[in-house]
C-alpha cells in the first residue's frame, strides 16, 4: 500500500507527518530546526527522499537545508564538508551570501531599484527564500523564489545558486511589495514543456518564460485591481497563488488579492471564476490530483480581516473549474474560528481517493482522505503553519 508524507513548515520549525494509504493514523516527527521560520519544504518528484527546506531568521539569515533520506537527517549543501555550521560563539551560521543578484555582463542585469510602499525607489536587497520548487526531471536541480523578488536556480543540489536575472527585466522597476514583502512565492514548472515556467510575485503579478528563464513576459491581462487606475497596466497585481494540473498545463487557476481567476491559454488572458463564493479574497488555491476541473480555495473575510467569514472554517470546492462552488465543512469548526490559511499551506496527494491537506495560523493541520467531503485534524497545536506539501510514496 502507498503511504503519505506531509512536510509542514511553521514559524518555529519543521514537522514531518507520515501515514499509510488509509490516512487515519499519523506519526508526527519534529520540530526540525526548532525556533526558526521554515517558509517552505518540498520533495523532489524524481526522488521523494530528496527534500529541500528554507530555514530563515531575521537575526541569523537564510540557510538552505537538504535531506537525502526523507527528512531523517539534514545537511547544509552550501557549506563545504568539514566547515562548521555555527559561528565561534555557537550561533547558527546563515548563508545569505549564497543568493547574490546577478549583475555580470554575460548573464546578469544591472541592479537598479524597485518601488517601495510609499512609491519611492529602493535598492534590491536579498532577505529570505519564500518558495522552493524542485525540478520535475533532476533531483539536483531546484528553483528558489526569494525576497526581494527574484528567481534563483541550483543545479548541484543546493550547493550554489544563480539568479535568472532576465526576470527583473520584465518591468522590475515598477514592482512593489505586498503587505508581507516583495516575495516571489509561486513557481509552476510546465510538465510538458521544460522551457516554460510560471512565477508569481506580490505585488507585481504573474510572469512566464518560454526559454527556460532567459526572458520573461508579464501575463496579467484580465486581472483587475482597484489600486491600479490604468486598465492596461501590465504589472502591479497582487497575485496570491497559482495552481496547475499536470494533464492540462495551459489551464491555470489563480487566487488574486481579490477574485479567483482562470486562464486556458497559459496566462495570455484571465477571467474571473469567483462565482458564488462568500468572499473572493484568500491566499491558497489547489487543484485535485486526478480531476483538472476540481479546484479548492479557502475564502478569508477581507484583505484587512484575515479570518474565515462568520468565524466558520470552510474549504470551497468547484468541480466545474470555477464559478459554481460548494462549502466543505464536515469536521471543520463552524463557530468561533479565526485562523488564516496562507498561500503555501495547502496540498493534495495522488492517492485514490485524492487526499487534500491544509494548515492554519492556529497550528492545525487538517486532512481529507476523500477529496474534501470529510475532514479531521492530524495535529492541532503546532506553531503557525506557513507551508504544507504532501508526498505520495509507493
Amino acid at each position: 500500500m502507498s503511504s503519505v508524507r506531509v512536510l509542514v513548515g511553521t514559524k518555529k520549525g519543521a514537522f514531518i507527518l507520515t501515514s499509510d494509504g488509509k490516512r487515519e493514523k499519523w506519526d508526527v516527527n519534529g520540530p526540525h530546526f526548532a525556533g526558526w521560520e521554515l517558509y517552505h519544504l518540498k520533495g523532489s518528484p524524481v526522488d521523494p527522499n530528496r527534500i529541500y527546506a528554507s530555514q530563515t531568521s531575521g537575526w541569523f539569515g537564510q540557510i538552505i537545508q537538504r535531506s537525502d533520506d526523507g527528512g531523517k537527517t539534514w545537511s547544509q549543501p552550501g557549506t563545504p564538508v568539514g566547515e562548521p555550521t555555527t559561528t565561534p560563539d555557537g550561533m547558527p551560521k546563515g548563508e545569505s551570501n549564497k543568493f547574490v543578484y546577478d549583475t555580470s555582463p554575460q548573464t546578469g542585469k544591472p541592479l537598479t531599484t524597485h518601488q517601495h510602499y510609499d512609491g519611492t525607489q529602493r535598492p534590491w536587497e536579498f532577505k529570505r527564500v519564500w518558495h522552493l520548487e524542485p525540478s520535475l526531471s533532476d533531483p539536483d536541480t531546484v528553483y528558489a523564489g526569494v525576497e526581494d523578488a527574484a528567481l534563483f536556480r541550483s543545479t548541484d543540489g543546493g550547493k550554489s545558486w544563480h539568479e535568472l536575472a532576465g526576470l527583473r527585466d520584465a518591468q522590475g522597476e515598477k514592482w512593489a511589495p505586498g503587505a508581507g514583502g516583495m516575495g516571489l512565492h509561486t513557481i509552476v514548472l510546465d510538465p510538458r514543456n521544460p522551457q516554460r515556467i510560471f512565477i508569481a510575485i506580490s505585488s507585481a503579478g504573474a510572469f512566464r518564460t518560454d526559454d527556460a528563464g532567459k526572458t520573461w513576459k508579464p501575463v496579467n491581462r484580465g486581472l483587475k485591481s482597484q489600486y491600479i487606475p490604468d486598465p492596461n497596466a501590465e504589472v502591479g497585481f497582487c497575485v496570491h497563488r497559482i495552481a496547475q494540473h499536470r494533464a492540462r498545463p495551459n489551464t491555470l487557476f489563480m487566487q488574486l488579492h481579490w477574485d479567483v481567476m482562470r486562464t486556458d491559454d497559459a496566462g495570455e488572458n484571465w477571467r474571473e471564476v469567483s462565482g458564488n463564493l462568500p468572499t473572493d479574497f484568500g491566499f491558497p488555491i489547489e487543484v485535485h490530483a486526478h480531476e483538472p476541473d476540481t479546484v479548492y480555495v479557502v475564502p478569508i473575510t477581507s484583505d484587512s480581516l484575515h479570518y474565515p467569514p462568520e468565524g466558520k472554517l470552510r474549504v470551497f470546492r468547484s468541480r466545474t473549474g470555477g464559478n459554481e462552488w460548494e462549502a466543505l465543512t464536515k469536521g471543520l469548526p463552524q463557530e468561533n474560528c479565526y485562523v488564516n490559511v496562507l498561500r503555501d499551506a495547502t496540498s493534495t496527494d495522488s492517492l485514490d481517493k485524492c487526499g487534500v491537506y491544509f494548515g492554519t495560523t492556529g497550528g492545525q493541520v487538517y486532512v481529507s482522505a476523500d477529496a474534501g467531503d470529510n475532514w479531521k485534524p492530524i495535529v492541532r497545536d503546532l506553531p503557525a503553519v506557513l507551508s504544507v506539501e504532501a508526498q505520495t510514496l509507493s
